[in-house]
């Protein structure tokens, strides 16, 4: 092979594109919030953090975007963020007014025009949009607290939309200080995330959200940069599982209210996400497409990866919107008997599990095209194909 053949036979080899190891770290990610917000088993979030794995996958992202100017690269990201929210506030406003609610007279929002305005965060996501803390009846067709059930997930894209405005200056914090940025996190959160020092409010939840996985989304800086693959790998898997170690020792002795679920031990999510997905990262392949058996689940991968945004945002919605269909089932003469709805009741959360499937796969159907539009792209019904490589198509893909 003559030199300039080398030269392109490795130019291809590197050329930009899907990765689809990061593409089922992201799918795994998906499954794992649905099934824990079905379910609600702590040991989830030990099993896999998730939300660390999320933020910096999304960090990665824009490490590679900010290549181009940081003003086309926000805009980008903004564009692509809000009109799914938009269209999901839309539904669940609709919803909340419908069953009751009056922003105008809620004493929690102020009262007045200021409850009002505080509605502008379902806009631009700057706060956290507000919501009732109970709505209806807790004996009606669904729990009094299926609004803040339903607006729950909405903190992650507050949380992003702060992290995408604030990358072109963290990544350039990060080149010139890699190891200190990506510390940084972690010291911020033993200092607001244990109690030391306490911030009110939602801004005080936004900080924590920031300082927790912003460790995360500088470790997808690390990756994408190519700087986590120069560590030595017997370094980063001791000190990735030392900093893990920490996390559980944290997590024993500081418990919530349901025990091991490290979303209510700040600390504790934050160091074993860090750990996580340090060794996640750093054992990456780069996989073009998914290898072996795993190719089986290709198109559902690639749909959840095109659908991520829109499985995220109503994804806790349809879980509750299982409630009343499979209360339903009592009403069949087969069930009427007391062993046949005990058996029912004992089986109800894999039911739920079996039913929000095909209620998440109508609401890509009815809301995902919006993603499409948002990117600029053909809405698609069912984008389950082969993915396009990044960087090709249209000139708005960011």
């Amino acid at each position: 092979m003559t030199q300039t053949e080398a030269t392109t036979t490795a130019a291809a080899e590197h050329r930009p594109g899907r990765d689809r190891y990061l593409d089922l770290l992201r799918s795994l990610a998906l499954l794992r919030v649905v099934v824990y917000h079905l379910f609600g088993w702590p040991w989830l979030t030990v099993l896999f953090p998730s939300m660390g794995v999320m933020f910096a996958l999304a960090g990665a992202l824009m490490a590679r975007s900010l290549n181009r100017p940081a003003a086309s690269v926000i805009r980008g990201r903004l564009r692509r963020l809000l009109p799914p929210l938009w269209l999901f506030g839309a539904v669940l406003l609709t919803l909340m007014v419908a069953a009751g609610w009056n922003p105008l007279r809620d004493p929690d929002l102020g009262g007045g025009w200021t409850g009002w305005g505080q509605l502008l965060d379902y806009v631009v996501p700057v706060g956290a949009p507000p919501y009732p803390e109970h709505l209806g009846s807790a004996s009606g067709l669904l729990d009094d607290t299926w609004a803040e059930q339903a607006a729950g997930p909405l903190w992650y894209l507050r949380a992003y939309l702060w992290f995408v405005l604030l990358s072109p200056l963290l990544l350039r914090a990060f080149r010139r200080a890699p190891l200190p940025t990506v510390l940084a996190p972690l010291a911020l959160t033993a200092v607001v995330g244990t109690g030391l020092v306490t911030i009110p409010g939602e801004t005080g939840n936004a900080v924590t959200d920031f300082a927790v996985y912003g460790g995360c989304w500088t470790l997808g800086f690390a990756h994408q940069e190519g700087v986590l693959a120069k560590v030595p790998r017997y370094a980063a898997v001791s000190l990735s599982c030392l900093v893990m170690a920490v996390g559980l020792w944290w997590a024993s002795g500081h418990q919530g209210p349901d025990g091991w679920d490290l979303n209510d031990i700040p600390l504790a999510q934050a160091c074993w996400s860090f750990g996580a997905v340090v060794l996640l990262l750093q054992y990456a392949p780069s996989w073009p497409e998914l290898p072996g058996r795993l190719r089986r689940w290709d198109r559902l991968v690639t749909l959840s990866n095109n659908r991520a945004v829109t499985i995220y945002l109503w994804h806790n919605m349809l879980i509750m919107a299982t409630v009343p269909i499979i209360d339903q089932a009592y009403n069949l003469p087969f069930l009427e008997s007391d062993r046949a709805a005990a058996w029912l009741d004992s089986t109800y959360s894999l039911w739920m599990f079996l039913v929000v499937w095909p209620l998440i796969a109508l609401a890509i159907l009815a809301f995902g095209w919006i993603e499409d539009a948002a990117a600029g792209r053909t809405p698609r019904l069912w984008p389950s194909g082969t993915p396009r490589p990044s960087g090709s198509g249209s000139r708005r893909r960011t």
